[in-house]
């Protein structure tokens, strides 16, 4: 029986070799800006272990040819937690959840403040500020914009807020106070979304990073991989943000927490999370790819081999979940052969004389 599946693994991987030739020649098409097809897309999340590496390089061509050897930080801040009338059903925070986390309203001013500097001395970025909920009321959003004022006269990071959904005055507003980015994920397919959540839809979050584009803020959108999808959702979330135009893509790979809906959903291994990764990359070229929640619990020990892929990662905490030292992402950076890029996107020249222990 052994032999029998043996044979048939290797009788595969011969039918996508003659099929596509080899996997760089969806790094030139990537490169050419083309699209690859659905059945390629496909070939790419069903290929077997075997061919891992492969994927990777030339994955590695196309992330290499826009951000070289480079590797964005952001610092996430979880500003306000819990209490959101959502019914999303990954999440910790929604209505629906009995998880037992943290439940704060908005953060003071100051503690925000203590959360960039933080996010500075790390040589994160970009400071992202999230805040729980469907949309921010008025007073909290009017903090919000004075928060990132003050940040921005501190500071030297870029600033993606994290609010929900918004309206063209809303992002308006932000982009005049001098945010620039905002983070709005459509978190699946169109055609999955109401199997997720039922309080908004597909269209709501689409219309929300629309809204973000118009107003000329940066958009950020991305996804969460391992809900029960299927290969087809993981490639038509891809496409919509490639329709989009979005410039930052975040990829979540779910972690099941107790209390919520998904709970027992156990879908990731690590070669699965990586060719997530890679097809990520052949569908969306130029832009910036994060590793985002879920890196450390379903990479694991493959987690330098995100970054042939990817070009991001987050440096510190999640939302309501811990991330691993930031010593040990910036070993695991510097032993890869990557260096930290600096807010305006160029190389930190200390990057490789930095003592990472004192970042621990």
């Amino acid at each position: 029986m052994g032999d029998l599946y043996y044979h048939a693994q290797q009788a595969f991987i011969g039918i996508i070799m003659s099929t596509l030739l080899s996997w760089n020649q969806l790094a030139d098409r990537a490169l050419a800006g083309e699209i690859i097809s659905r059945e390629e897309a496909r070939a790419v999340l069903r290929a077997p272990d075997q061919v891992l590496l492969e994927q990777l390089a030339a994955a590695y061509r196309v992330r290499r040819h826009y951000w070289g050897n480079r590797v964005r930080l952001h610092y996430l801040l979880n500003a306000q937690s819990g209490l959101c009338p959502e019914d999303c059903h990954y999440c910790s925070q929604s209505k629906i959840s009995t998880a037992e986390i943290d439940k704060y309203p908005l953060m003071a001013q100051q503690k925000i403040l203590d959360a960039a500097a933080r996010a500075a001395e790390l040589k994160a970025g970009t400071f992202c500020l999230v805040i729980s909920g469907r949309s921010p009321g008025e007073r909290v959003f009017k903090e919000v914009l004075d928060t990132v004022r003050a940040i921005k006269s501190n500071y030297d990071l870029k600033i993606c807020a994290c609010l929900g959904l918004l309206n063209q005055e809303q992002t308006q507003r932000l982009a005049e106070a001098g945010v620039d980015r905002v983070n709005h994920n459509l978190n699946t397919s169109e055609q999955y979304h109401a199997d997720i959540c039922t309080t908004h839809t597909f269209d709501d979050r689409a219309q929300t990073v629309q809204n973000v584009k118009a107003a000329g803020i940066t958009t950020c959108s991305g996804g969460i991989i391992g809900m029960g999808e299927s290969d087809d959702d993981i490639i038509d979330l891809a496409l919509s943000l490639r329709k989009l135009e979005v410039t930052s893509v975040p990829i979540n790979f779910l972690i099941p927490i107790a209390g919520t809906r998904f709970e027992e959903v156990q879908e990731l291994n690590p070669r699965k999370c990586l060719r997530v990764l890679c097809l990520y990359r052949f569908l969306l070229p130029f832009q910036e790819i994060r590793i985002a929640g879920g890196r450390e619990v379903h990479l694991r020990s493959l987690q330098p081999l995100g970054l042939y892929a990817a070009n991001s990662i987050f440096v510190g905490d999640y939302l309501t979940t811990p991330g691993q030292a930031a010593h040990a992402d910036w070993d695991m950076i510097r032993d890869a052969g990557f260096v930290l890029e600096a807010a305006d996107g160029s190389p930190l020249e200390e990057a490789s004389t930095l003592e990472p222990m004192a970042l621990a």
